[in-house]
């Protein structure tokens, strides 16, 4: 369980598959501070901690996540959003994010708006994922709130802060990026669904 707010931009530093799977080396500086078995958001993608030596640890997605992320448009050198799981008791800042990626949309606009952004993405309909005005979504594993909320396309307006200590400042129009949709919401609409 994860909360949206990123903890550290870390950096990809070698990138191996073996088989079907991919092993993602990510140097950061609390690398000291995991463990192994220990889950770690990246980009809003929760992965488990197998392998640590000094400030990097290894992580290991399989096909599954592969196919429904943007993992596979990592490269070496790469920032990349790291966020440790939620302690028990600390305050949830963000919202509830479960790092389970429902599915990847591409930015499609950024509009500064003095001293903020802009950045609006959209995603295939196939899924039949919605997002609400003023509701919550992860974005690359980063908590915000929908704005202009559309069929298949949302905004979110992002300040200084998030745009300098996440992987925002990094984005172009073209960028694929990981969805979790607020899982409210997904229960809300799978509900519906069955009657």
């Amino acid at each position: 369980m994860f909360t949206g707010i990123i903890e550290e931009i870390g950096k990809i530093v070698s990138l191996t598959t073996d088989k079907e799977n991919l092993n993602i080396t990510v140097a950061a500086k609390f690398t000291p501070e995991l463990k192994i078995d220990q889950s770690v958001a990246h980009n809003g993608i929760c992965l488990t901690v197998v392998a640590i030596d000094g400030n990097q640890y290894t992580v290991t997605a399989i096909k599954e996540t592969i196919d429904k992320t943007n993992l596979s448009n990592l490269k070496v050198g790469d920032p990349i959003n790291l966020e440790r799981g939620m302690k028990l008791g600390d305050r949830l800042d963000g919202h509830i994010v479960q790092g389970h990626v429902d599915q990847t949309a591409t930015c499609t606009a950024i509009k500064e708006a003095d001293g903020s952004w802009y950045f609006t993405f959209s995603y295939d309909p196939a899924l039949s994922n919605i997002t609400i005005e003023k509701g919550s979504i992860t974005v690359n594993g980063v908590s915000l709130t929908v704005v202009n909320s559309k069929k298949n396309e949302f905004s979110v307006a992002i300040i200084p802060y998030t745009y300098e200590h996440t992987t925002f400042y990094s984005f172009k129009v073209g960028s694929v990026v990981n969805l979790e949709f607020d899982v409210i919401g997904k229960y809300v609409k799978r509900i519906t669904e069955l009657q």
